[in-house]
C-alpha cells in the first residue's frame, strides 16, 4: 500500500456536495492499494500511521504521534498513487489493486486504526471526491508498505 500522509490542522472530503468525511487536526491520507497487497500491508500502515511522530513537542521538535495529541485521521482512497508515468504521457494504473480487493483493504485498514483508539473518517470508494485540507508545517510523508521491511 502507498500513502501521502499529510499532517493537517483540517480537512474534509465531500461528494456530490454532501461532507462525507471531515476532521480536525491530524492527517489526511491518500492510499492507494497495490496488486498483491494484503491484510499485512494493511496493518503495517496503519501501525505506522498510528505512530508516526511528526507533530511538535514542547522543545519544538517532531516527536509526538498522532494518538499522543489526540489527532483525528482522514482516509481517501487513490488508486492513481500507483500510476506509472514513465513511460508515455498517459500514466498506467496496472499496478493498482481491482476495487474489490482495495476497499476492503482500506476497510481493514480503518478498523485497525480505530482499535488504537483513533477516530477515523474517510472519503467515498469509487467516487469523485472533493479534498480540502489546511496543510500543517507543511508536513508531508511518502510511506510505501513494500519499502518499510
Amino acid at each position: 500500500m502507498r500513502m501521502v500522509v499529510q499532517r493537517v490542522t483540517r480537512a474534509s472530503v465531500t461528494v456530490d456536495g454532501e461532507v462525507t468525511g471531515k476532521i480536525g487536526r491530524g492527517y489526511m491520507v491518500l492510499v492507494g492499494a497495490e496488486v498483491g497487497d494484503t491484510e499485512a500491508d494493511a496493518r503495517l500502515c496503519a501501525d505506522k500511521l498510528a505512530g508516526l511522530r511528526v507533530f511538535v513537542d514542547d522543545e519544538d521538535k517532531m516527536n509526538r504521534s498522532v494518538l499522543d495529541v489526540g489527532g483525528e485521521i482522514l482516509l481517501v482512497s487513490q488508486f492513481t498513487l500507483l500510476g506509472d508515468a514513465r513511460h508515455g504521457r498517459r500514466p498506467s494504473f496496472i499496478a493498482a489493486a481491482r476495487p474489490e480487493v482495495a476497499e476492503p483493504l482500506l476497510e481493514t485498514m480503518k478498523a485497525m486504526l480505530e482499535e488504537k483508539g483513533l477516530h477515523v473518517e474517510t472519503g467515498r470508494f469509487r467516487a469523485h471526491m472533493d479534498v480540502e485540507l489546511v496543510n500543517d508545517g507543511p508536513v508531508t510523508i511518502l510511506i510505501d508498505s513494500r519499502k518499510v521491511f
